[in-house]
């Protein structure tokens, strides 16, 4: 249901349904959360999200989803909390998220990639709001998450018609960060997933932090949390690294710390 692959400091989440094109049931969104808890942990300093098969997600499990219908529980079974859960906590992520979309992203599955720092995709991948097309307004994150990435309008014509974006569209539209050739996706996504995970992470940390709550402060109250991170930073190793490297001139070995 779920891979999970380290390469040094980078942990790779791989949904593997590749039966159902990763359609997110309930069990999977509870393994990915769980993941997540554990990738914390474990001082992981790039996360990689990707899917197995043809497909990265095709969004909500549409079998599950109607059984749970059909006996009368479909407000109750508990898909939507913890989607919302999954997706709250992807983007809260303290360190660089990046998604490898290897196919079709569609629904909550897109949701959850919109969710992480980076996207690159397959340049034959494909992406789909749909939740219109079965009848439901955005559920899972994306009516926050889409027009602060490609701005209100396009978002809304994205949700309101339903229609089909593929990866060059997503690009011009700014739903995707690069595309690549669907057999060097993984490998390009792994050398930016490298290279993240190398750099200063505390300052990552605050940066990533700072940036996503900007908007809820003031300019000075923005520059007073700026301050704070500084001197946060100021006391880590990794700028003691950095400095004694640009004393010898030469590039600083990060350890995350």
């Amino acid at each position: 249901m779920l891979e999970i692959v380290d390469d040094g400091a980078v942990r790779t989440l791989a949904l593997d349904r590749p039966d159902v094109r990763n359609a997110l049931n309930k069990g999977l969104l509870q393994a990915l959360r769980q993941a997540l808890r554990e990738a914390e942990r474990a001082g992981v300093r790039c996360l990689v999200v990707t899917g197995r098969g043809k497909s990265f997600s095709a969004g909500a499990d549409i079998a599950e989803w109607a059984e749970a219908e059909k006996s009368g529980k479909i407000e109750s079974y508990g898909w939507v909390e913890e989607a919302h859960g999954l997706v709250a906590e992807m983007a809260a992520f303290p360190v660089p998220t990046l998604a490898l979309l290897n196919g079709a992203a569609v629904g909550a599955g897109l949701d959850m990639a919109l969710a992480c720092d980076f996207r690159f995709a397959a340049d034959s991948a494909k992406f789909i709001c749909a939740y219109t097309k079965m009848g439901y307004s955005p559920d899972a994150g994306g009516t926050w998450l889409m027009p602060r990435l490609i701005g209100l309008e396009a978002a809304k014509r994205f949700a309101f018609t339903g229609e089909t974006w593929l990866a060059p569209e997503a690009l011009r539209r700014g739903l995707v960060t690069e595309i690549h050739p669907a057999d060097r996706l993984a490998a390009a996504g792994l050398v930016f997933a490298k290279q993240l995970a190398s750099g200063p992470t505390v300052a990552q940390r605050h940066a990533k932090r700072l940036m996503e709550s900007a908007a809820t402060r003031t300019l000075a109250g923005q520059l007073a949390e700026e301050r704070k991170a500084g001197e946060d930073c100021g006391r880590s190793e990794d700028a003691k690294e950095a400095i004694e490297a640009a004393v010898a001139r030469r590039e600083p070995v990060f350890k995350g710390r």
